[in-house]
C-alpha cells in the first residue's frame, strides 16, 4: 500500500478533505518554523553582535512566545483533525465492508472464516487511528517543512541548502528499505493475530463439545502456542521499529552535523555572518525532523495500513451478477430445471440436473444422502448461489433476472442450522418481520409448535434451548414472514414423534396458501409432503 492509496480517496471521501486540512496546517507550521528561526537568529545576533539590552528584547521575545504557542495549537489542531478524520474514515470503511459482505452473499464467506472477518471489521479498521492522526500529518510536514526550509536557506547560504538537499533523500531511502524488511514482519504479525481471535471464536463457540470429549485442555494449550507466536511476532517488529528508529536519528544527526561543520569554517573564515549561521543552523534540525517522525509513526501505522489492505481486496471482489427485474407480486409456480451446481474442492456437482415443480398448496419434499445437494438447491433457490446450467422459473421468469433483495421478500427461509442471537424467544422471532405486532409473533409461535414463553432468555447461537426448540424458532422466524414460498431445511430434525407430527400437521394448514419445499430424511416428513424429490443420482 502507498502512503497515500488512491482506494481510500475512493471508498473514503473523507481523506480528500483531511488532505487538503493538513496542507493547510502544513502550510502554517513550515511558516511558524521560519519565522521562529528568523526571531531567534535575531534576538541572539543582536546581544552577541550588538549588545541589545533586555529592554529592546521585550517585543521580540513576546513575538518568539506568540509563534511557539501558535505551532503549539496547530500541533494540537492537526492531531485533533486526524483523530476526527480517522472516525469519519473507519466508519465509511466498515459500513462499506459489512454491506459489500453482505451483497457478496454467505458464499463469499465459506472462503473466509468468520473470525477474521471479525478481526478485520474491529481490530484491524480501528488500527487506522495511528495512520490518519499520527503517520498522515507527518507525511505532510515531511513533504512541506523540508521545501519551505530550503527555499529559505538557499538565498541565505546556497552551500548549506545544497548539503541539505543532498542528505534529506538518504532518510526516505532508508525508509523504504525499512519498509521492504518490515512488510513481511507486519503482515505475519496481523496473520497472528488474526489467527488468534478466529481460533478463539472457534473455540469459545465448541466449548460444550471439547468439554464432553475432554480436549478442552488440549485446545487452551493451543490458544498458549498461538499467543506466544504472536507475542513474538510483536516483539519482532518492535525490534526492527527500534532499530530503524535508530538508524534514522543517526543519519539525521550527521546531516545535521555535516552542516553545522560547514557553516562553522565558513563562520570562520569570515564568508558568513553570525545572523544567517544562526538562522541556518536554527532551520537545518527542522528540516530533517518531520522525516524523521515519519519513520517513527509509519511503524505504529503498519497495522492499519495491513488492514487497510485486506479491507480493499474485499471491497474490490466484484459483486454478483443479479437480475433487476422486480418479482411477480403473487409467486404460485417454482419450477427448478436441470439445475447443476460445480464446487471447487469435488470432483462432482451436487445437486446435479435437479428438477421439480412446486406450485401453491403444495409440499414438495427434497431427500438424499449427504452431500447430494440439498441445502445447495435451497442456496440456489435462496438466489445466493448461481447454478452452472439449469434454471429457476417463478411463474414463467427465469429467476437469474430478478432483483434478489426483492425475491427474497417472498421467501420464508428456516435453516438446518438455524442462527439465534442473544435475547429472547420473541427478539429471534421477530428477526423475520422487525416490524410485525406482538399478536403476529405470538402466532407464528403457535403454528410452530413452539413450547417455550415468548420472553425466555436466549443465549448467543440458541444457549438455554434445546435442538428441537431452536429449530421450532426458526420455522416461526419463517412463518412470521407470511410469506409465498416456504424453503425448510430439516425442519422437524431432533424432535420427538409426537411434537413432529404436530409440527407436520400444522405445517400441512399453512402450505394451503402457500408453496412449501422442505428438505428432510424424516419418513413422516416425507409421508407429509405431496411430492418427493430424490437426488440420490447426483451422486453418481
Amino acid at each position: 500500500m502507498t502512503p497515500v492509496d488512491p482506494r481510500l480517496l475512493r471508498y473514503a471521501r473523507a481523506t480528500a478533505g483531511h488532505l487538503a486540512v493538513l496542507v493547510a496546517f502544513g502550510a502554517a507550521t513550515a511558516a511558524l518554523v521560519i519565522t521562529q528561526a528568523g526571531l531567534l537568529a535575531d534576538t541572539i545576533a543582536g546581544v552577541i553582535e550588538h549588545g541589545t539590552t533586555l529592554a529592546a528584547l521585550g517585543t521580540p521575545l513576546v513575538l518568539l512566545a506568540a509563534v511557539i504557542a501558535a505551532r503549539a495549537v496547530i500541533a494540537w489542531a492537526t492531531e485533533a483533525e486526524g483523530h476526527r478524520a480517522s472516525a469519519r474514515v473507519k466508519s465509511t470503511l466498515r459500513r462499506r465492508l459489512l454491506a459489500h459482505v453482505v451483497d457478496l452473499g454467505p458464499a463469499h464467506l465459506t472462503d473466509r472464516r468468520t473470525g477474521r472477518l471479525v478481526t478485520l471489521a474491529t481490530t484491524g479498521i480501528d488500527a487506522l487511528d495511528g495512520y490518519f492522526a499520527k503517520y498522515l500529518p507527518q507525511l505532510v510536514l515531511a513533504v512541506v517543512v523540508p521545501a519551505a526550509i530550503l527555499a529559505r536557506v538557499l538565498p541565505a547560504d546556497p552551500i548549506a541548502a545544497i548539503t541539505i538537499a543532498a542528505t534529506l533523500p538518504l532518510i526516505p531511502v532508508f525508509m523504504i528499505l525499512i519498509g521492504l524488511a518490515t512488510r513481511a514482519a507486519t503482515r505475519n504479525r496481523y496473520d497472528a493475530l488474526t489467527r488468534l481471535a478466529h481460533h478463539f471464536l472457534d473455540v469459545v463457540a465448541g466449548l460444550p463439545t471439547l468439554k464432553v470429549f475432554g480436549r478442552a485442555t488440549h485446545q487452551a494449550d493451543t490458544i498458549r502456542r498461538i499467543t506466544d507466536r504472536y507475542r513474538k511476532s510483536t516483539l519482532a517488529t518492535l525490534r526492527i521499529a527500534f532499530l530503524s528508529a535508530l538508524v534514522l536519528e543517526l543519519i539525521a544527526t550527521l546531516s545535521v552535523a555535516l552542516v553545522a561543520v560547514g557553516i562553522g569554517l565558513r563562520l570562520v573564515g569570515g564568508h558568513l555572518d553570525l545572523r544567517t549561521a544562526l538562522l541556518v543552523l536554527i532551520l537545518a534540525p527542522e528540516a530533517y525532523l518531520p522525516l524523521r517522525a515519519v519513520g517513527t509513526h509509519y511503524h505504529a501505522s503498519a497495522d492499519g495500513l495491513t488492514a487497510a489492505e485486506e479491507v480493499f481486496t474485499v471491497l474490490d471482489t466484484p459483486r454478483p451478477d443479479t437480475g433487476r427485474a422486480a418479482p411477480p407480486a403473487d409467486v404460485t409456480d417454482l419450477t427448478v430445471d436441470a439445475v447443476t451446481v460445480t464446487h471447487p474442492d469435488r470432483p462432482e456437482p451436487a445437486p446435479d440436473a435437479a428438477s421439480l415443480h412446486l406450485t401453491r398448496g403444495h409440499i414438495v419434499a427434497v431427500t438424499g444422502p449427504s452431500g447430494a445437494g440439498k441445502s445447495t438447491l435451497l442456496s440456489v433457490l435462496l438466489g445466493f448461489t448461481p447454478p452452472d446450467s439449469g434454471r429457476v422459473l417463478v411463474n414463467g421468469h427465469d429467476l437469474a433476472t430478478l432483483d434478489p433483495d426483492r425475491w427474497r421478500r417472498h421467501v420464508g427461509w428456516a435453516a438446518q442450522q438455524p442462527y439465534l442471537f442473544t435475547g429472547t424467544v420473541a427478539d429471534n422471532i421477530r428477526l423475520g418481520a422487525p416490524t410485525a405486532p406482538d399478536t403476529d409473533v405470538t402466532a407464528a409461535a403457535r403454528d410452530a409448535c413452539l413450547d417455550v414463553p415468548l420472553d425466555t432468555p436466549v443465549g448467543e447461537r440458541g444457549t438455554g434451548l434445546s435442538a428441537g426448540q431452536r429449530r421450532r424458532v426458526a420455522l416461526a422466524r419463517a412463518y412470521l414472514r407470511h410469506a409465498d414460498l416456504l424453503l425448510l431445511d430439516e425442519p422437524t430434525a431432533g424432535l420427538d414423534p409426537d411434537t413432529e407430527a404436530r409440527v407436520l400437521a400444522r405445517l400441512r394448514t399453512l402450505a394451503a396458501g402457500r408453496a412449501v419445499l422442505l428438505v428432510s430424511h424424516r419418513p413422516a416428513a416425507l409421508a407429509a409432503a405431496d411430492t418427493v424429490v430424490d437426488l440420490t443420482p447426483a451422486l453418481r
